[in-house]
């Protein structure tokens, strides 16, 4: 039998197929319809669910929203609007639960997470930079890392909304990807733009699926 891991604040289930290619049985967890989500899908508030729930799964992964903590919100920070802060009070409750666990999120957050590892598209010969931290219970090691701390890489798509990276837009000025690219370079090929600005590639959980696995076992 897989063991079970809970996928809190899921999205489109980028981090979740990363967990099923390392062999867990994923439940996508999210405040708001998930249409994509490949997985088993519950609509519920995150923290209510994984307290009423959490003696079902062997693991549990949070991908609390990055607003807060995102440079590409800062502008409309500045406005005024008001993100809500997830990030404490998931640490809180999966801290005291205490199954083996992971928190992603942001280099914004990086202050808040606890003995945090960083995980880069060029660790894993993709073609997204996309710079996340990961917060565990348990120890976790990284690859080397082959970017030297950029966002920025030549080859890189840019999966946001605010263009390709400087060094790509000044060797392709104007340029657009399309929706194929993004799915190239994320290796997920089941989202919509929207999601796929707002996920993770699948490399970085399956990776650290495979040392959650070997924990559980």
């Amino acid at each position: 039998m897989k063991p079970r891991l809970l996928d809190l604040f899921c999205g489109a289930g980028g981090a979740a197929m990363g967990y099923h290619r390392a062999g867990f049985e994923v439940v996508g967890v999210d405040i708001k319809p998930q249409s994509r989500y490949p997985f088993e899908f519950i609509q519920a508030d995150a923290l209510d669910y994984v307290w009423d729930r959490r003696r079902r799964f062997d693991a549990i992964h949070a991908s609390p929203p990055c607003h807060e903590y995102s440079t590409a919100t800062r502008h409309r920070k500045n406005q005024g609007i008001v993100y809500p802060d997830l990030l404490p009070p998931i640490q809180k409750a999966l801290r005291e639960i205490a199954k083996p666990y992971v928190i992603e999120n942001v280099p914004g957050a990086k202050g808040l997470l606890s003995n945090p590892i960083l995980l880069c598209g060029g660790m894993f010969g993709i073609g997204v930079m996309r710079h996340r931290y990961f917060e565990s219970n348990i120890p976790l090691f990284t690859p080397a890392h082959t970017c030297n701390g950029s966002e920025i890489d030549r080859d890189a798509v840019s999966i946001t909304r605010h263009g390709p990276p400087a060094r790509w837009y000044r060797k392709n000025p104007g340029a657009v990807f399309n929706i194929k690219q993004w799915h190239e370079a994320m290796g997920i090929d089941w989202m919509n733009r929207f999601g796929l600005t707002q996920a993770i590639p699948p490399a970085y959980t399956e990776f650290i699926g495979k040392q959650l696995i070997e924990v559980i076992k």
